[in-house]
């Protein structure tokens, strides 16, 4: 799961700019989702910062569904307006903000080496 929002963030903000786009400002809607799944999915991941990487990601995508998919009707029915992946990633981001990284993570490991 962590891998897929990092390499669809790349495509977002550069094949995605290159290809519609003449120029796109990293300060767009697309350019701010974009620099933030590129960095907080890699951050989830590798495992570092994951409780908070993964609240700011499950908030995005809940942005992203009301703001793009929600609005073109159904506001409760993800399957009828398209939206389940953004509902998909927004719950599964936010499972992992409870949860916290792994016993593989680089945040175990730091909490090891500290010895928490």
């Amino acid at each position: 799961m962590g891998y897929m929002v990092p390499f669809t963030s790349l495509m977002k903000t550069t094949l995605f700019s290159s290809l519609f786009l003449n120029r796109m400002s990293m300060m767009s809607l697309v350019g701010v989702a974009g620099a933030l799944e590129l960095v907080g999915g890699t951050l989830v991941l590798i495992g570092l910062f994951t409780r908070v990487a993964a609240f700011i990601l499950s908030g995005e995508m809940a942005v992203g569904y009301f703001m793009g998919h929600a609005s073109q009707g159904g506001v409760l029915t993800p399957i009828v307006n398209m939206g389940e992946p953004a509902v998909l990633f927004c719950f599964v981001f936010l499972y992992f903000a409870a949860a916290g990284a792994g016993p593989w993570s680089v945040d175990a490991a730091r909490a090891a080496r500290t010895g928490r």
